[in-house]
């Protein structure tokens, strides 16, 4: 009797065996978190401000000294601006004096957007003349770039009427090409926020499309303060199967701002600290960690998985 027993258990064992090695893994977060690093991304907005410090003592100096360390280690890592590049009004002059002396030492590894104050002189032209080619095609302001199996989408939220409905489309024929496995869109207003502006309607239709079209991650500013999101659904709603993560990253420099009351969707958020984010980008999924500048400490990280 117990000959039989013994002989059953390890039969089943076996066959439980087999079947795992037959069988291939759900690609869950710890995956996530072990898979191969494809490509690294920094990621702030809200950043050059030199008005009132000297240029070394600015939250932009200081911002860039953590990204250059990043890039040492790994010089292919990539730099997303979500607007708001220089203060007051995104003159030529900030951009040389001010946004070239801190983010300029990584120009060529950014891709930029603009924020409402880019747009401060006429046509954001201290903007698109400084990054030129960087910042897309007719000075539209978005743009698409594959990194890895990523899928990057720049878009511009200070757009209105006929150029937005246009840059719609355009994202619509993005998206529908499905040129890589995961997405990320970045522009400037958030479209869900609890900081000082608020949610902002601009991009709605935008974050409506991404969520049809099963994108993953949404970064904006605007806001001055870090704050995350739980994946949330064209309505805004929780939805951790389809919903798209977000976080509005606006600690890139310029001063931090003030915060309404949380909401349940919002997982972390602060307004204290200034830094950056790190995103570590695999085949199937993210992780993400938040960098405080020196002496300056806030700590948030994580992972996630590709629709």
């Amino acid at each position: 009797m117990n000959d039989t027993i013994k002989f059953s258990t390890c039969s089943f064992a076996l066959v439980a065996s087999l079947f795992a090695l037959l069988t291939p893994p759900a690609f869950s977060a710890t995956a996530a978190k072990t898979a191969q690093i494809e490509s690294t991304v920094y990621v702030a907005g809200d950043i050059a401000d030199c008005r009132k410090v000297a240029l070394e003592q600015t939250g932009a100096a200081k911002t860039a000294k953590v990204i250059l360390a990043g890039l040492q280690a790994k010089p292919d890592a990539w730099v997303l601006t979500l607007g708001d590049n220089t203060y007051p009004i995104g003159a030529p002059k900030e951009f040389n004096d001010c946004y070239d002396k801190t983010w300029g030492a990584f120009k060529t590894r950014t891709l930029p957007s603009p924020g409402n104050h880019d747009y401060g002189v006429p046509l954001a032209h201290g903007y698109f003349n400084y990054f030129g080619a960087l910042a897309g095609d007719a000075q539209r302001g978005y743009y698409s770039r594959k990194i890895g199996s990523w899928q990057l989408l720049a878009l511009n939220s200070n757009l209105s009427g006929a150029e937005m409905e246009q840059q719609l489309s355009w994202l619509k024929d993005e998206l529908q090409q499905k040129r890589a496995l995961c997405t990320l869109a970045f522009w400037h207003h958030p479209v869900f926020s609890t900081g000082g502006h608020g949610d902002n309607t601009v991009m709605r239709k935008a974050w409506e499309i991404l969520v049809q079209e099963k994108a993953d991650l949404v970064l904006a500013a605007h806001d001055h303060n870090y704050e995350r999101f739980i994946p949330l659904n064209a309505a805004g709603y929780a939805d951790a199967e389809q919903g798209i993560r977000s976080f509005v990253v606006g600690t890139g420099g310029a001063h931090l701002g003030p915060m309404f009351f949380p909401r349940e969707t919002t997982e972390v958020r602060q307004n204290e600290v200034h830094g950056v984010l790190k995103l570590d980008l695999s085949a199937q999924g993210y992780q993400w960690e938040f960098l405080a500048v020196d002496g300056q400490v806030f700590k948030d990280k994580g992972q996630g998985v590709c629709h």
